[in-house]
């Protein structure tokens, strides 16, 4: 007697009827998952720039007047306070005349009062009088001038800060408008930052980022806190400033290192 052969495809045929029952878009999705993967979304990606620490306020100190320098009471690194005195030059001729102005005004005023008593009396006519009052006037002015002349003859600090260099010498003469010192305030830093133009489109103060600095090897966080409006239409490039959070003493002017600035996705 012999016996049934066994159905080797019926395990086959088992599958293909189920998958036959499969709805169409779950067939579908089948096919496709193998077809086309799914791609992740695209990673944030991390530029360098170079950054330079500046500081916020700075400055030439000049002389607005010719003479010869007589006092400087800071050397080179030293601190100093809003007010105090950078420098001084010889004054003595200034001082004499702030005093032959002096003169000249009293005078001028002597004889506007006596002219004015004479108008009074119908002795001189109201030319006379304008004359004599035009002449005070310009004493007054002279006066004025010179006694400006002998306020500047000593240099103010205008703001806290240090001496970052000296340009000129006890005893030496200086022009009008010459430079005597250079300042800066240490304890009010910041970074200034040449990036590409075309990060407009996403960066804003408050954005913030991780700054090296090369000469202590060392990471701080950082932030934007203004933007120059204006790109510079040869380089492509934008100027931004930011400030290192927190207070570091070890941060000079002139120190440099890199950021990094991460940009969103899909950022230009």
């Amino acid at each position: 007697m012999a016996l049934p052969r066994p159905d080797r495809d019926r395990p086959a045929r088992e599958q293909a009827g189920r998958a036959a029952r499969l709805p169409c878009y779950v067939v579908a999705a089948v096919l496709l998952s193998g077809l086309a993967p799914v791609r992740p979304a695209a990673a944030e990606s991390a530029v360098e720039v170079r950054v330079q620490i500046t500081p916020r306020h700075a400055t030439i100190l000049s002389s607005e007047i010719a003479g010869k320098i007589s006092e400087l009471p800071f050397r080179e690194g030293e601190a100093f306070e809003k007010g105090q005195e950078i420098a001084s030059l010889d004054c003595d001729s200034y001082r004499a005349r702030l005093q032959l102005t002096d003169a000249k005004v009293s005078g001028a005023e002597r004889k506007l009062e006596a002219i004015r008593l004479l108008d009074q009396r119908k002795a001189v006519g109201r030319i006379d009088v304008d004359l004599a009052a035009s002449e005070f006037d310009a004493a007054k002015a002279e006066q004025q001038m010179a006694a400006k002349d002998v306020s500047r003859c000593i240099v103010h600090a205008p703001f806290s800060g240090r001496i970052a260099e000296l340009r000129v010498k006890r005893h030496q003469y200086v022009a009008a408008g010459e430079p005597l010192a250079d300042i800066l305030n240490e304890r009010e830093l910041e970074i200034e930052l040449l990036v590409p133009s075309r990060w407009i489109a996403w960066l804003k103060a408050g954005t913030r980022f991780t700054t090296r600095i090369e000469e202590l090897q060392r990471d701080y966080p950082a932030e934007v806190t203004r933007i120059v409006p204006r790109i510079d239409p040869v380089s492509q490039t934008l100027k931004i400033y930011g400030t290192i959070m927190g207070a570091h003493a070890e941060l000079v002017a002139g120190m440099s290192g890199i950021a990094q600035l991460t940009a969103p996705p899909r950022a230009p």
